[in-house]
């Protein structure tokens, strides 16, 4: 199934107009580009380790040069500090909107929302079909990953042509708004603010951006999906295929398979996770060469253009059998020979980036901006405690707990469900919200059998989001109640996981955040700042006003401080 016609002519028409000329964009220190990379669950301390080097990693020598050479040209901010909750989904649109979850109102890839209703067909994760009455606000659970999909098991999402990217989108598997006729809500529509894509495109500036799925298009913002001018988003959770054609910056083979034993899914590989961020290092460099991410057409270089790396994220919390244990050795972040081969994997294909840039003459016109979405934890392996009190699936967690008082379509007793929203965090959306007391008590009691650490309920919730509930009084995206479990405590029964993200310790927040550019003189602050802060700033490096994004007029969000713009 494709998109709307219209939707497709609107985007076909907006990429056109932008093909004609290169954007007069250029802000007040004369940077005209933005490269924005995320390395997913890269911390603060990945990067001070890696930089300077620590002792048993490497012989005790930096491993790293790339980004150590982008410091020395660059501002590294060693307190920044995530969303809250700390998923892809939210710290993505946070990072693009100047946002929280409170305004921009996304809180997790799959969620709930208490206003949108099911969708037509039945998500390729379980989120079951339903029905969708006009004006009638009857609850559902969101889901914005693969299982949006015409097929979550090809390569490019299963779209008819091409590589995917939105034209990969079931329209039938997106929740829908009663409030608006029950159309289906698009990603970028499911995001309440704009985004820097949108401000930067109305502009008159070309834009692109490349992910993990098609759902994360949600960057481009409220409209019709064509803020963002190139989207690249070959699907991470497809079968692994052979990769005709591409080798690794580290000179790996991906035709054959890189690795034939784990052909499931890309992440399940130390060495197919690298094949599968190459698909989106090699749009990059066509985009630096002025071409679109499939290397096809002559088009300007983005303004703002960039990509979210995978291969960090898989090499910290992966535990392939037969092959070996990805993570941490220690509290002091040493990594494994796993995550060691991932950290200088991805730092060799950024530094294929700037030498590109380079040799196209464009590096002192671009402002490189190295953060991460979420962190990862714990880092200290011996903190690790999946699901408490069981080896398997069936441990305690707060949603088993109280699995009586949630919608079906996030109980753990449903057994075709995509279940609740759990990972080093645990999402809770109730049936009635008045039992909340009766279910806070209910966690309370259990403790440690449930690795409780924190409840946030009531006005603990408010103190970061909207109180839960429907308009105009409450929030229909703001869980009842949010638990964050001890530190090392992983609502999973997987056996091929040693970590995870989402909450909202240290481990899972504190990121890397590097800004860079030929002619900043290199500086390092520990003052406390956030990613969200990424999005402003972005907008000023470029000439632009970053209070064009309402997020950043709701919140007050700053721009990053101390930079020369």
């Amino acid at each position: 199934m494709n998109l709307p016609r219209k939707i497709l002519l609107a985007c076909t028409l907006a990429s056109t107009a932008h093909l004609g000329a290169q954007s007069q964009i250029l802000g007040p220190t004369k940077i005209r580009y933005v490269l924005l990379l995320s390395i997913d669950g890269m911390h603060s301390l990945d990067f001070l380790n890696c930089s300077r080097g620590i002792s048993g990693t490497n012989n005790g020598a930096p491993y790293c040069p790339n980004l150590a050479a982008l410091a020395t040209t660059g501002y590294n901010y060693r307190n920044a500090t995530t969303s809250k909750p700390s998923d892809s989904f939210p710290g993505l649109m946070s990072i693009v909107s100047g946002g929280s979850a409170a305004t921009m109102g996304v809180f997790y890839d799959v969620a709930y929302d208490r206003s949108l209703a099911p969708p037509a067909k039945t998500t390729g994760n379980g989120v079951a079909a339903g029905t969708c009455t006009p004006g009638v606000l009857n609850g559902t659970t969101t889901e914005y990953e693969e299982g949006i999909d015409l097929d979550q098991t090809k390569l490019n999402g299963g779209a008819p042509t091409g590589g995917g990217g939105i034209n990969s989108i079931d329209p039938s598997r997106l929740p829908r708004d009663p409030s608006n006729g029950c159309k289906p809500v698009y990603p970028w529509n499911f995001v309440r603010t704009n985004t820097v894509y949108g401000v930067i495109h109305d502009a008159g500036g070309y834009t692109a951006w490349s992910d993990k799925h098609p759902a994360y298009s949600s960057v481009a913002g409220p409209g019709d999906g064509s803020n963002v001018d190139d989207y690249y988003s070959p699907e991470i959770n497809s079968t692994v295929v052979p990769l005709p054609g591409i080798t690794t910056v580290t000179g790996m083979s991906c035709n054959p398979i890189a690795d034939p034993s784990q052909t499931g899914s890309w992440t399940d590989s130390f060495r197919n996770i690298q094949c599968y961020d190459t698909l989106k290092v090699n749009a990059i460099l066509n985009q630096i060469d002025r071409k679109k991410s499939d290397g096809s057409l002559s088009v300007p270089v983005p303004n703002i253009f960039g990509m979210n790396f995978q291969a960090v994220s898989v090499g910290q919390k992966l535990i392939e059998k037969n092959v070996g244990t990805g993570g941490y050795l220690d509290a002091f972040g040493r990594p494994s020979a796993q995550l060691l081969a991932e950290i200088q994997f991805v730092d060799a294909a950024i530094g294929s980036m700037v030498a590109e840039m380079r040799n196209r003459s464009i590096l002192s016109e671009t402002l490189i901006v190295v953060t991460s979405k979420h962190g990862q934890s714990p880092i200290d392996p011996k903190l690790f405690t999946p699901i408490p009190g069981s080896t398997g699936a069936n441990g305690t967690t707060p949603a088993t707990l109280i699995a009586g008082l949630l919608p079906f379509s996030e109980s753990p007793s449903n057994p075709d469900g995509i279940g609740p929203v759990e990972d080093d965090i645990s999402l809770l959306w109730l049936t009635d919200p008045a039992q909340t007391a009766s279910a806070v008590a209910t966690i309370e009691a259990a403790g440690k059998s449930a690795g409780v650490g924190e409840i946030f309920a009531g006005n603990a919730l408010a103190e970061m989001f909207n109180l839960p509930g429907l308009p105009p009084t409450g929030d229909p995206r703001t869980p009842d109640i949010i638990v964050q479990p001890n530190v090392g405590v992983v609502y999973t029964g997987s056996t091929k996981k040693l970590a995870e993200h989402g909450g909202f310790s240290a481990d899972d927040t504190n990121v890397m955040m590097l800004l860079s550019n030929p002619g900043f003189s290199p500086k390092s602050f520990i003052s406390p700042v956030q990613t969200k802060q990424v999005a402003p700033t972005i907008l000023r490096a470029l000439g632009l006003d970053p209070n064009a994004l309402q997020a950043v007029r709701q919140e007050g969000t700053p721009a990053l401080p101390g930079l020369p713009f």
